[in-house]
């Protein structure tokens, strides 16, 4: 008889680790191939582990609520209905220990903490674990250079770090002969929430984790971008008509609806080429710019959450194609199928205020990219056209393109042409276009 262990895997290209948030399956339960054994969360999207075999489990290695290292074992499946004891015991001193961040043991190993999103940087939550029971300051993290996906600090990164460092092969960085900005970015702030006194009638809800994660995310973006938004008023009277000529022949012919968003998606597309200083992330003092348009779709779930899943190289897909991975996306991401890769490498985001009715927005940068464009909703307005026999006031249709930008990286100027040239793709939609 023999034995298979289930891993946890590698759920997307920067994921080093994920939570175990449910077992479908316990201890002596028999297995076909593909049965699903648990549900697995990273930061965004939660996803489920099939069994790649047919047994019997004989051990669950971590509990729910566990976060668990990408290549660690949860679970043992004896083959050929191999009984439990046919394996090896796993006493409670070698079973892996759960490593929740509310664990009260854990947090009393840990002697201080560090304020991460002072930091421009992405680091996944098992580097930070790491970095704040060793000890290591946010100067020491920022400054270890990283070997994951676009620069990231890997565990490996920082254990070698770690070990360099008892060795003395590196030393500590100071803020020494850094900016006044740069050093308060560094800087560890507190920052205490107001007490909220409850009163009669009031109802507490807790967070879940995607909302929390979010909040995170938000609070990180306002406190390490200055954010300045700039709005003008587009009209879209084509691009409505063209949309209203072939909607029902596309739905048709290809199965699903089209919407006005595939369209925007493909202008900034054609926008972004032309400014690539718009495309771009900051880390540190360092501007990158970004070779490859991922374009992000904000997406508003049934559960009141947001998540971001991101059309890849937008520049290089037609509008049939934007529309179809556009489509799918947005269905999967209402119900909860996308994959980690799905959200993961925007370079620049959008979010339509205008599916809620509303006119315009003010939205936060989605780090760590420099800017985010809100559409507003397409209204009916009289408006004066110029024509050559004279001014005339007609009805057309009219939409906010507001966007907000990172103002370390793209100023007023900068951010103003941007959005100009988008409205200028926008409004000069051929009206006799084929899809």
């Amino acid at each position: 008889m023999s034995n298979f262990e289930i891993k946890m895997p590698k759920l997307g290209e920067s994921i080093e680790e994920g939570t175990i948030t449910k077992w479908f399956v316990k201890e002596g339960d028999m297995v076909e191939e593909d049965t699903v054994l648990a549900e697995i969360a990273t930061d965004k999207v939660d996803s489920e582990i099939p069994s790649p075999v047919e047994g019997k489990i004989t051990k669950l290695l971590f509990e729910e609520g566990a976060v668990v290292a990408v290549g660690e074992t949860i679970a043992i499946v004896a083959l050929d209905g191999a009984e439990s004891g046919t394996i090896d015991a796993v006493t409670e001193e070698e079973k892996p220990k759960p490593k929740k961040e509310d664990n009260k043991e854990v947090e009393k190993e840990i002697p201080a903490r560090t304020d991460f999103a002072q930091s421009n940087r992405f680091y996944s939550p098992l580097v930070k674990t790491i970095a704040t029971k060793e000890n290591i300051s946010l100067d020491e993290l920022d400054a270890i250079k990283g070997t994951g996906h676009e620069g990231r600090v890997t565990k490996n990164d920082i254990l070698k770090y770690i070990e360099d460092k008892k060795q003395g092969k590196v030393s500590t960085p100071t803020h020494k002969g850094i900016s006044t900005a740069e050093t308060y970015r560094q800087q560890v702030i507190e920052i205490e929430s107001p007490k909220v006194p409850l009163n009669s009638g009031d109802t507490v809800i807790e967070m879940d984790r995607i909302r929390k994660k979010i909040a995170e995310h938000m609070v990180m973006s306002k406190r390490v971008s200055p954010h300045v938004t700039s709005m003008l008023e587009a009209d879209v009277t084509e691009m409505v008509n063209w949309r209203n000529k072939v909607k029902n022949t596309f739905e048709k012919r290809e199965g699903e609806k089209i919407t006005f968003m595939p369209i925007i998606v493909e202008a900034v597309a054609k926008a972004l080429k032309e400014f690539p200083q718009v495309n771009a992330s900051t880390d540190g003092s360092n501007i990158i710019l970004r070779k490859r348009i991922n374009v992000g779709m904000a997406v508003a779930l049934d559960s009141g959450n947001l998540i971001v899943p991101v059309v890849k190289d937008a520049d290089q897909k037609n509008l049939l194609g934007i529309t179809k991975e556009l489509n799918q996306l947005i269905t999967n991401a209402r119900k909860n199928k996308l994959s980690p890769d799905d959200i993961q490498g925007g370079t620049f985001s959008i979010t339509n205020f205008g599916s809620f009715r509303n006119v315009m927005g003010t939205p936060i940068i989605n780090q760590p990219q420099v800017a985010i464009l809100a559409v507003g909703t397409i209204e009916k307005k009289p408006a004066v056209l110029e024509t050559a026999h004279g001014d005339v006031i007609a009805i057309r249709q009219k939409m906010f393109l507001s966007l907000t930008y990172d103002h370390r990286v793209v100023d007023g100027a900068l951010g103003g042409a941007f959005l100009r040239r988008l409205a200028d793709i926008l409004e000069s939609f051929d009206i006799n276009r084929e899809i």
